[in-house]
């Protein structure tokens, strides 16, 4: 038999909770943007009258107000994002204890084993969004299919405030005539790429050979086959089930250009900081380094080097420098620095430093450096990140 699988997505998410604050904001087109004095000046969401417009998400501020001149701009309210996300969620909990969340806005729910109790699947979507949008002012958009992926269409299919059912047979209907970029995960690149092969559509991407998919985009492209053609099992997790952590990173777009060694440096050392004690937190150690930067003129480029099993700062700051000086111009300015840990082991299984007859210190100093990263963050923990 097959599973019911829901995906619920909040329409304009932020821009409704802002609105359920100041109704007035519903009769005016309206956006929630970042700063743009910190250079994060984006939409980050837009109501129903901006859209209509054609104001889009992540799209520049200024262009937004040149495309609709009395947008309203307001500030985020995080906080208040946080909190009415699990509000919502505690609804969808009353339906099923499979419930988790893929953003602030957006959960998948497994209803197979509620049936009994509400109803078919389109019947618990149709309560959710009556429920939802009666107890938060918030609407959903739910979409209900068989799998994860054919759910989470169907909620972007029809909004706001829609139900979309969508069973194996009505799949060549519904979903095979969407553009390429419909699929999940597929972004701008993997979109350029699968036209220019000649898959246009979702039905196309379906109709592909696996292996030619595979050969173009590695182990995507056999991820985007599977999802085309409706093989995705991949499970509801429970609510609080933790996913495995894969890779830890921070990065910061900066007020200003940096530029010089020692500028550069010195925000690398910030970076790696932040990295280690997320690291440490976590209890895994990584085993490369990954540097992002960003040019002002958007030029992104990552570069990553092995390293032996750490979460120290120092190690992955010497590592994040070497390939800044082997890959950067030092005197190029950066917009962008970021730093992720990647191919993680856990700390406990971790071999320890490699001891050497020339470098007879080199392990007490790691292990005087680790007592010392415990105990700032034990400081950190209690009086907060400003030491």
């Amino acid at each position: 038999m097959d599973r019911v699988i829901l995906h619920a997505d909040c329409n304009s998410f932020y821009a409704s909770v802002e609105t359920v604050f100041r109704p007035e904001l519903a009769r005016v087109p309206m956006a929630v943007c970042g700063d743009p004095e910190s250079r994060h000046g984006i939409v980050l969401a837009k109501n129903e009258l901006a859209k209509a417009a054609g104001v889009q998400t992540a799209e520049p501020v200024g262009m937004a107000q040149r495309k609709c001149p009395g947008l309203v701009l307001v500030p985020p309210h995080h906080e208040r994002y946080r909190e009415f996300s699990g509000r919502i969620n505690q609804i969808y909990l009353q339906y099923t204890d499979q419930v988790e969340p893929f953003s602030v806005d957006e959960s998948w729910l497994d209803v197979t084993g509620s049936q009994g109790l509400f109803g078919d699947g389109k019947a618990i979507a149709d309560e959710l969004r009556r429920r939802v949008r009666r107890e938060t002012g918030v609407t959903i958009s739910v979409g209900v299919s068989f799998n994860k992926v054919f759910a989470k269409m169907g909620s972007d299919y029809k909004k706001p405030d829609a139900t979309t059912v969508i069973r194996r047979e009505d799949a060549p209907e519904i979903l095979y005539p969407l553009p390429v970029e419909a699929m999940l995960f597929v972004g701008r690149s993997a979109a350029e790429r699968l036209r220019a092969a000649g898959a246009c559509t979702v039905g196309d991407l379906a109709a592909f050979p696996r292996e030619r998919l595979v050969a173009l985009l590695g182990k995507l492209g056999g991820t985007l086959s599977d999802y085309a053609r409706g093989l995705d099992e991949t499970p509801v997790k429970r609510w609080g089930e933790a996913d495995e952590v894969k890779s830890v990173g921070n990065s910061v777009t900066y007020p200003r250009d940096l530029c010089g060694e020692e500028e550069l440096t010195r925000a690398l050392s910030a970076l790696a900081d932040q990295v280690a004690a997320r690291l440490r937190r976590a209890e895994v150690k990584c085993t490369a380094v990954q540097l992002t930067i960003k040019s002002p003129s958007l030029r992104v480029i990552t570069r990553q080097k092995g390293v032996a099993p750490t979460y120290l700062r120092s190690a992955i700051r010497d590592a994040a420098v070497e390939l800044l000086r082997a890959n950067w111009n030092l005197s190029a300015p950066v917009r962008l620095l970021g730093i992720t840990g990647l191919s993680l082991v856990r700390a406990a299984d971790a071999p320890g430093t490699q001891l050497s007859l020339f470098e007879p210190g080199r392990a007490r100093a790691a292990e005087k450096e680790e007592k010392l990263a415990r105990a700032v963050d034990a400081l950190r923990q209690k009086y907060g990140p400003v030491l």
